[in-house]
């Protein structure tokens, strides 16, 4: 193999270790952190500054900028924050993602092969979950510095190469070719810290004279702006397809480094000289890696402070770029919450999930009160419109089940969340199944108006006091759920016996006005379907009442309460 592809395959496989190594961390790390990842995400939706903190706080734990973008984008769009709130947790994504750099920067090569060993016995010979991910956490560490070892010792020959330092040199003398060096780099590799930690080693190569950078501060300052600009790709394609403030805070990633880069470029010697001054001291070639790192976090910082007092001149800027447009009609049968670009991050994913369900369980909030209206008012449009709605449930059921399905696959859950998205689902399954129901009560009580049967005004008023007794149950439950009401919800326990009772009293109403020839006899058959369904949705108001009492509340998914909520067209007021 030649000495050339012998550099070029070397780097690479470096690469491929640090990328892998850089990946398997952020799994572990969520893992490990658990329920604190929830904790920091009930952070993003306060105000400007602690959305700063969450995102810094994030992008510390998923080990990326980008993945840290990508969910704010997915939130935004899902409507789970706001446009100002997602654009401060991109500032503090920008902040968090410089910890990285500064790892890198810490020299230890020596115990590389000690943080590998220990962390696969902890991962191997521990029973515990927790101990496991920390195990992994440090082996994942340690292939981290290995890879950057890798590059480091493959890259040593290039330094007494001239025709390569050569080429370094223009680099570093044209400030605005490092910037598209940088800018390529990234847009390849789609990781800044994988071309920074590039960066880093390469600037730590030594000159002819053995001391001196082959590239120079000054020279690594203008790759590290284009490293920035780099890693807005990731974000812009993220929000293809997305809403029009989805595209707006990928923008707002965009010009917050393209301004940063525009600005720091006609600074660069002054600023790498404040570098210099404010990093530790001694042979440029043990301490460049120290000083890009530092560089790369004061560049972060300045930008985080001037754009976070102009957040409002910002959001302007975005919607003036996007401005908006004409209300779009909502496709009811899509999924509201659910982002597929978020699935690594399982404390991400689940609150979209738990949303999604809660967006279902309005659907069937409204199926309920439309089939209520149907039989008060002999209604046929509210009946067309409980089977709109359960096509449009039953669609998103199954997408549902498919995100959950990818969720588990991917192996990122820890047990606890595993569980809790067990009872989720089983959550999920009944929602469902009360819209199955609802549409085959439609489906009954079309019959009735198609073929012209003719009930008693009693019947009737019994069959309506019914349904909104359900619907009132249901509703009432699926609230208490999400507020995690647990007074409330032993209150609707109680009364579960009424509700299991609904079938046996309406049926022996119905007999006794059939003795009375109040009711036809013949009619018997197709009212008793209806008593029967209405008896399994009290069925299902049970197991929902049943999950709710063992402790299936969506504020495990979902710490903050309220937010707001999809609005479903066709809706109507579902209080009574």
């Amino acid at each position: 193999m030649s000495d050339i592809t012998e550099i070029i395959f070397g780097l690479l496989g470096g690469l491929a270790i640090f990328i892998f190594g850089m990946n398997l961390m952020s799994e572990c790390l969520q893992k490990a952190a658990g329920e604190k990842m929830k904790q920091i995400l009930g952070l993003l939706t306060r105000n400007r500054v602690m959305g700063v903190i969450a995102g810094a706080l994030v992008t510390a734990v998923l080990q990326s900028s980008s993945a840290t973008t990508v969910m704010a984008i997915g939130f935004v769009s899902a409507g789970l924050m706001t446009l100002p709130q997602a654009i401060s947790i991109i500032f503090g994504a920008n902040i968090g993602t410089t910890i990285t750099a500064q790892i890198i920067a810490f020299k230890i090569t020596d115990y590389i092969y000690v943080f590998i060993f220990v962390g696969f016995i902890l991962s191997f010979v521990s029973k515990k979950e927790r101990i496991k991910n920390i195990g992994l956490t440090l082996f994942a560490f340690g292939l981290l510095f290995l890879g950057i070892e890798t590059m480091g010792d493959v890259m040593k020959p290039l330094a007494s190469s001239p025709v390569f330092t050569n080429m370094i040199a223009r680099v570093a003398d044209v400030p605005v070719l490092g910037v598209a060096v940088g800018t390529l780099m990234t847009l390849v590799v789609q990781s800044s810290s994988a071309t920074i930690a590039v960066l880093q080693n390469f600037a730590s190569q030594a000159g002819s004279d053995g001391v001196t950078s082959i590239l120079g501060l000054a020279g690594a300052i203008p790759i590290l702006l284009g490293d920035n600009i780099g890693t807005t790709i990731t974000a812009l394609l993220a929000s293809v397809g997305q809403s029009r403030d989805a595209k707006r805070t990928a923008i707002a990633h965009s010009l917050f480094n393209i301004s940063g880069a525009l600005v720091f470029i006609w600074f660069v010697k002054p600023y790498a000289a404040l570098i210099q001054y404010i990093s530790p001291k001694g042979v440029e070639v043990e301490v460049i890696s120290r000083q890009i790192a530092n560089a790369h976090t004061i560049f972060n910082l300045t930008m985080t402070l001037i754009w976070i007092g102009l957040l409002g001149f910002m959001v302007k800027l975005v919607m003036k770029i996007i401005p908006d447009g004409e209300g779009e009609k909502k496709d009811l049968a899509q999924p509201v919450y659910l982002d597929d670009n978020v699935i690594s991050q399982p404390a991400a994913a689940l609150r979209l999930v738990a949303r999604e369900v809660l967006h279902c369980s309005d659907i069937v909030k409204n199926m309920l009160v439309y089939l209520t209206g149907a039989v008060r008012d002999r209604d046929e449009n509210m009946l067309q419109t409980v089977d709109e709605y359960g096509d449009a449930l039953n669609t998103l059921h199954g997408k549902i089940d498919e995100y959950l399905a990818e969720l588990f696959s991917s192996g990122a859950l820890t047990e606890q969340q595993a569980t809790a998205t067990a009872r989720l689902m089983c959550v999920q399954s009944d929602v469902a199944q009360m819209g199955s129901l609802s549409v085959e009560m439609s489906g009954w009580v079309r019959e009735k108006l198609d073929k012209k049967y003719v009930y008693s005004d009693e019947a009737m008023g019994d069959l309506e006091k019914s349904l909104r007794c359900i619907e009132k149950n249901y509703g009432d439950t699926m609230t208490a759920m999400e507020k995690g009401d647990t007074k409330a919800l032993e209150e609707i326990f109680r009364q579960k016996e009424k509700i299991l009772d609904l079938d046996i009293d309406m049926r022996k109403k119905h007999m006794n006005r059939v003795n009375r020839g109040k009711c036809k006899k013949k009619l018997s058959l197709p009212y008793s379907r209806i008593l029967h369904g209405i008896d399994r949705m009290g069925n299902c108001c049970v197991n929902l009442a049943d999950e709710a009492v063992h402790q299936m509340n969506f504020t495990y998914f979902i710490p903050e309460s309220g937010g707001t909520r999809t609005e479903i067209p066709g809706a109507v007021e579902t209080s009574r």
